[in-house]
């Protein structure tokens, strides 16, 4: 199959209005006749945005979305989810899971070609199955709120409280640091790590590991390598595929299907190169050449 450049190449090569759009519903198409399965590609074009516009991260506006593609699709054959995304809104993402549950149930496949960050990762520990390469990386689950660590928070706050109890002397200069959040702002940002641990296990014992007698165990598990944040250090910080295989997660690897692999990450590269040729900074697209892409809102 193409590679990354062999894909520019075709792209320019073609003669017709919009080959961006043609190339890559062509692969898209040849990925899931090859599956068997309807598939559904979920792209956020940030790591080629010149902005930080909300359209990029997962927002309530990508039901609609998910709504168009699913429509007419072949629920029997079950779901292939293509994750590339920075992650987003918690409530959103668990919008998203509870709508596809309802129209595949647990069939759902995630395929990560490259990253599915922060709330990307949990959608795919909603589904039974991860499909992963040894480019591909999921990250931490510990969620921001108002875009910031709500991990690092605690840790601030729990810092200053240590600090204090040592030295009562430091106390001003911990007043000055804590003092930039309002009162209710470490509440916040327990309730959203808590929310985000449920939600994650819940999905896992009832898609990943339905019917396993240990599926609360293994969950558990790795909800917490997921969300430990003395271990991960950081909210961007990359899980690779053999982390994910050590913490429990149902891993199907590409590399053992060179056609499969072929196919995803030459589909892959028609995405990224329809955010680096064009302004489209969201693309939902089925194989049935359905979709919707969003643009930059003008100002």
């Amino acid at each position: 199959m193409p590679n990354w450049n062999q894909v520019l190449k075709e792209i320019q090569s073609i003669h017709i209005d919009h080959p961006i759009d043609s190339v890559r519903r062509k692969y898209l198409k040849q990925l899931s006749k090859y599956t068997g399965r309807a598939t559904i590609a979920y792209y956020s074009g940030w790591l080629d945005a010149r902005s930080q516009s909300p359209i990029l991260i997962v927002n309530d506006e990508d039901k609609n979305a998910f709504m168009s593609v699913v429509h007419k699709a072949n629920r029997d054959v079950g779901l292939d989810l293509i994750l590339h995304t920075p992650g987003g809104n918690i409530a959103a993402a668990e919008s998203i899971v509870n709508y596809l549950r309802q129209m595949f149930g647990s069939n759902v496949r995630a395929i990560i070609p490259q990253l599915a960050m922060s709330a990307g990762t949990m959608i795919a520990c909603s589904c039974n199955q991860i499909i992963m390469g040894k480019q591909s990386n999921i990250g931490p689950i510990d969620p921001q709120v108002n875009g910031i660590p709500a991990s690092g928070v605690i840790e601030e706050f729990e810092t200053a409280i240590d600090t204090i109890k040592k030295n009562p002397q430091a106390t001003p200069m911990w007043q000055a640091i804590i003092g930039k959040y309002h009162p209710t702002f470490l509440g916040e940002c327990q309730k959203a790590i808590e929310w985000s641990k449920q939600i994650t296990k819940e999905w896992l014992v009832t898609g990943m590991f339905e019917g396993n007698p240990n599926a609360n165990d293994i969950a558990s598990i790795i909800v917490e390598n997921l969300s430990d944040h003395d271990e991960t250090k950081s909210h961007s910080r990359h899980i690779h595929v053999d982390a994910c295989e050590t913490m429990g997660l149902n891993i199907l690897r590409m590399e053992e299907d060179d056609k499969l692999q072929d196919l995803i990450l030459t589909t892959h590269h028609a995405f990224m190169h329809t955010f680096s040729g064009s302004d489209a900074l969201k693309i939902v697209e089925n194989e049935r050449g359905i979709s919707m892409v969003r643009r930059e809102r003008l100002s």
